[in-house]
């Protein structure tokens, strides 16, 4: 019995040691995370719960590391075990990084039961409806993939690169590459190297060739995500927070914030490394990105009045280099989770990436199209095979090249994160959108414009985008269907036209557009008809006077005649072939007079303008005696021209300001032909 007990008592006290040594492990363990160290972290939990040790506390902060560290398989199990065992001590959030480890492992059954949980436990019914319908939320999606042509960074390695950036003709981008020297400097929360910013094709000296970015950038710690202003001599980076490359700077709770910085080119060195003033060692401020015209600033960032996790912001940059108040961009854009790594492209829309938004799994990238820097447009999937069931992120695009690139760390990368190349093969439908395409040419020659502008202008005349026609003068343009938006094309040398193009449900249209040149260089030979667009001149039937509907016109070759006082005309008169050829001719020389007429009243010399009916002799189709035409057919060859008759010295005079019919204008120049 004394021996029973006494092993009992010996029993009691080495779990009692065994039980402090766990806290001890507990406690170095929570120190490793709370400084976002993950790494250790993971290893110190993952080894006290398979001795057999667990409370929610600890599966909280394991499936956490997990999450945070990209190892979904890892963390899903865990947040079942949690939610399994500690249903009362489970938060809502964490109901929300489970369904999200779920989609990244496209269980997409289970996620959308988590998902649930997690809105009932938040009682949020403003949150977005594609959770309670997981099908046509992949529906949705599925209509955007396909739309890439990805393949690997050539320069990628077995370590990570991740957040391209465009400078000069090449990239920045950051990696934890082992290229500087022997001893490195390494970071607990993957145990790699701390992140630098690196360059390619940015030189000529070193094209093709990985080198260090700018004396004074890399430091000992974090550099990553840069942004660089159009005119190359400003640079935004992010960095962590820190009192000297000797020390890095804590908040009350223990944890390292980043922090963007500020440097400028000064003889070809990067100087006056400074933090933006918006910063604080109380919440990080990371991965800037400038809008398109460099007057605003786009971050991420958990700062008071942060909707989720981390936020999109921006913030105005003043002409003398201060700054703005920083301005959360909302709800529509921002959601319970992480929104981070934003770029705002030439057509000004937003990408970033988010787990808070429907998505495949991990980071997601998104698109919204930003007006007046912000957006109540529904936010968008770009879709594969740029997104995946991993971690997609700093996703960049140039719009008139199509070129573009990301990072994720989809499992057939060299590293942790990779960055991914792509060429954009078909146009991104954001929300409710109507495709609009079609071709720009010269009415008067129908030849093909090459290099024109089409915008896309919404109805309080803010350009929404651009694209340029190309080489076979077309154009493909997105609108938001559910406004009224105008698409102008335009190009030098022509006059703009342009369609309004009201509300709609998003059926694709074609719009081809004829220019009118500004200026018309004319000479013997040639119609004025043609060349100033004159539309048809009408006469009633069996009648050759001038009717009111049709004075317009021939006002337009008055004035041309009063601008140039040499200029000497024929008005040439012609029919369709119904009724009889001699009838027919005689009735077109009526009107050719009648015209010549109608000139002369309004002061136009009679020795500047002769005459000519030509009845149905000269015909533009087959539309001849016999021959069954339509009536639009029949009309092609009623018709009027004015030929100028005179070879005219060149004179480079304008015909600009003539103002008929809700400004009609010309630019007209004649010339010696």
């Amino acid at each position: 019995m004394i021996k029973r007990i006494s092993i009992v008592v010996l029993m009691a006290l080495l779990w009692g040691f065994k039980g402090m040594a766990q806290e001890k492990l507990i406690t170095k363990a929570n120190k490793k995370y709370e400084t976002f160290s993950f790494s250790p972290a993971i290893d110190i939990y993952k080894k006290v719960l398979d001795r057999g040790y667990a409370t929610a506390d600890l599966l909280k902060k394991l499936g956490n590391s997990y999450y945070y560290s990209g190892e979904y398989e890892e963390a899903a199990d865990i947040y079942k075990r949690l939610v399994s065992e500690y249903p009362n001590d489970t938060p809502p959030e964490f109901y929300f990084r489970y369904a999200q480890t779920l989609r990244t492992l496209k269980d997409y059954e289970t996620s959308k039961t988590v998902m649930a949980e997690f809105l009932r436990a938040t009682k949020n019914d403003d949150d977005p409806s594609w959770y309670n319908n997981e099908k046509d939320y992949l529906k949705e999606i599925k209509k955007n993939s396909g739309r890439f042509n990805v393949s690997p960074f050539q320069y990628n390695s077995p370590y990570s690169e991740f957040a391209p950036s465009f400078y000069k003709e090449g990239l920045i981008f950051s990696s934890d590459r082992d290229t500087g020297s022997f001893a490195r400097y390494r970071h607990s929360w993957t145990s790699n190297d701390f992140f630098d910013l690196y360059k390619i094709n940015a030189d000529s000296s070193t094209a093709g060739v990985v080198t260090k970015f700018g004396d004074g950038i890399n430091t000992r710690l974090h550099e990553s995500t840069s942004t660089i202003t159009s005119d190359g001599t400003t640079l935004y980076f992010t960095r962590n927070n820190f009192k000297d490359e000797k020390k890095l700077k804590k908040d009350k709770n223990g944890i390292i914030r980043l922090k963007i910085f500020k440097a400028t080119l000064v003889d070809s060195i990067w100087s006056n490394i400074e933090e933006v003033p918006f910063n604080d060692d109380a919440y990080s401020v990371a991965n800037p990105t400038l809008s398109p015209d460099g007057k605003t600033l786009y971050f991420a960032s958990d700062m008071p009045g942060s909707l989720g996790e981390s936020d999109i912001f921006k913030v105005s940059i003043n002409e003398d280099g201060s700054f703005g108040a920083p301005e959360n961009l909302g709800s529509n854009i921002n959601t319970v989770a992480r929104e981070t790594f934003p770029f705002v492209s030439e057509n000004k829309i937003l990408y970033f990436s988010s787990d808070g938004h429907p998505g495949l799994g991990g980071l997601d990238v998104f698109a919204v199209q930003l007006k007046k820097g912000k957006s109540d447009d529904e936010v968008t999937n770009v879709g594969e095979p740029v997104n995946s069931s991993y971690d997609d992120f700093t996703f960049i695009i140039n719009e008139n090249t199509k070129r573009g690139y990301f990072a994720s760390n989809r499992s057939e990368g060299q590293g942790g994160d990779d960055i991914y190349e792509f060429l954009e093969a078909k146009p991104l439908l954001l929300g409710c959108e109507q495709i609009v395409r079609g071709t720009v040419r010269d009415e008067i020659s129908s030849e093909i414009l090459v290099g024109a502008t089409v915008m896309v202008i919404d109805e309080n005349n803010e350009e929404i985008s651009s694209v340029i026609t190309d080489s076979e003068g077309k154009y493909t343009v997105a609108l938001n269907c559910n406004q009224g938006n105008f698409v102008r094309a335009s190009m030098e040398g022509f006059i703009p036209s342009e369609k309004y193009f009201a509300k709609s449900e998003g059926v694709p249209k074609t719009v081809d557009f004829l220019l009118e040149r500004n200026t018309v260089y004319a000479g013997f030979g040639d119609d004025l008809s043609k060349l100033l667009q004159l539309s048809t001149i009408y006469f009633d039937y069996n009648k050759y006077n001038i009717r009111k509907d049709s004075e317009i016109e021939v006002e337009k070759v008055i004035a041309a005649m009063e601008k140039y006082p040499s200029l000497k005309i024929s008005v040439n008169a012609f029919t369709d072939s119904r009724g009889k050829d001699s009838y027919n001719l005689w009735l077109s020389q009526k009107r050719a007079e009648a015209t010549v007429a109608y000139m002369v009243k309004k002061g136009i010399s009679k020795n500047r303008l002769s005459n000519e009916g030509f009845g149905e002799t000269k015909l533009l189709n087959q539309c001849a005696n016999g021959v069954e035409c339509s009536a639009a057919q029949h009309e092609l060859n009623r018709r009027s021209e004015f030929i100028i008759l005179e070879l005219i010295k060149l004179i480079k005079l304008l015909f600009n300001g003539f103002i008929l019919s809700n400004a009609y204008f010309y630019d007209f120049t004649i010339q010696n032909a």
